[in-house]
């Protein structure tokens, strides 16, 4: 829980720079004709609207079940975030490759380029603040690992895509301040429309990451490896349990995993035995892993374990 209230912070902060920032790009657009701005402009409205869907994502995930949905709606989060990522594609990248080849085929000069340098340097000093926190809140819950596999291993969308996307607007505010400065000295408006597709190909870029990791968490991706390893290691230091076979668990939302564990308990214990074991097994994983909101203990035989992964796995019957 305390994850996702970091990562609430950091989308409220990306909330309030993008609104300020598209704002100010947007007045600066229609003052001085800059297609680069335009697009900067849209990036940013297409940034501040993807900060409230994460919101509404995070509100959504963390409604208990009900009848309708008996492991909840966790998933609400990653769904989402997968709408998200398709708006930096569709409205981000499109409208801004759309707005730079407009430009380029009937180039207009900037009317008063000063106007774009001071609310570019503006926008570096809001997008800058907000990034500031992502990649603050970011490196709170990477570990040890490095940036991008952190990134392919994390369960919060929200925390890498406000990194993202904070990430590809400072790059797009240094090249619509030099597709402006070119424009300008070089005397040449069809740069300013290059500038645009340029920032276009960056959201496109930052949305097909944003769109395959957000695909991966919402049709089932496993929790991390170390849950599985720990959830055997409970179970198989009890003494009534010959041997824990395995764990397959489901990530649901950032805080919330399915898992299901198989193990083979000794011969001698009767159906009553077993099914105390279980319980208690049960209470002692849910303890150590509050994160799970649905445990199942499958009493099975190593062999009839084997023989089930390889039927799951397409290897034999």
């Amino acid at each position: 829980m305390a994850a996702q209230t970091t990562s609430t912070r950091a989308v409220y902060a990306a909330l309030i720079g993008n609104l300020l920032v598209a704002a100010t790009k947007l007045a600066a657009a229609l003052w001085t004709g800059s297609s680069a701005m335009l697009s900067e402009a849209v990036h940013s409205f297409v940034d501040t609207g993807n900060a409230v869907l994460l919101l509404y994502g995070i509100r959504r995930a963390v409604h208990p079940p009900d009848a309708e949905h008996p492991l909840g709606y966790g998933r609400e989060l990653y769904f989402w975030s997968f709408i998200v990522a398709l708006l930096v594609f569709a409205l981000g990248a499109g409208v801004s490759v759309y707005e730079g080849v407009a430009h380029i085929r009937d180039p207009e000069p900037i009317s008063d380029p000063l106007v774009n340098y001071i609310v570019l340097g503006c926008a570096l000093l809001f997008e800058g603040g907000s990034w500031a926190v992502a990649l603050r809140q970011f490196r709170e819950t990477k570990d040890p690992l490095g940036y991008y596999e952190a990134f392919r291993r994390s369960k919060d969308p929200p925390s890498f895509m406000v990194l993202f996307e904070d990430s590809a607007a400072l790059i797009g505010i240094v090249i619509a301040a030099l597709a402006t400065c070119a424009a300008v000295e070089l005397r040449a408006p069809v740069l300013d429309g290059i500038g645009s597709i340029l920032i276009g190909v960056v959201l496109a870029v930052v949305a097909a990451l944003l769109a395959r990791e957000s695909k991966s968490l919402l049709i089932g991706e496993r929790a991390d490896n170390r849950l599985n390893e720990s959830i055997l290691r409970i179970a198989g230091a009890e003494s009534s349990v010959a041997r824990a076979n395995g764990a397959l668990t489901v990530q649901l939302a950032p805080d919330q995993v399915v898992a299901a564990v198989s193990l083979d308990f000794a011969d001698e214990l009767s159906a009553g035995d077993i099914e105390e074991k279980v319980a208690d097994i049960e209470r002692k994983i849910r303890a150590a892993h509050p994160q799970i909101v649905a445990l199942f203990v499958k009493p099975q035989t190593d062999k009839s374990f084997r023989q089930a992964v390889r039927r799951r796995l397409g290897e034999g019957t």
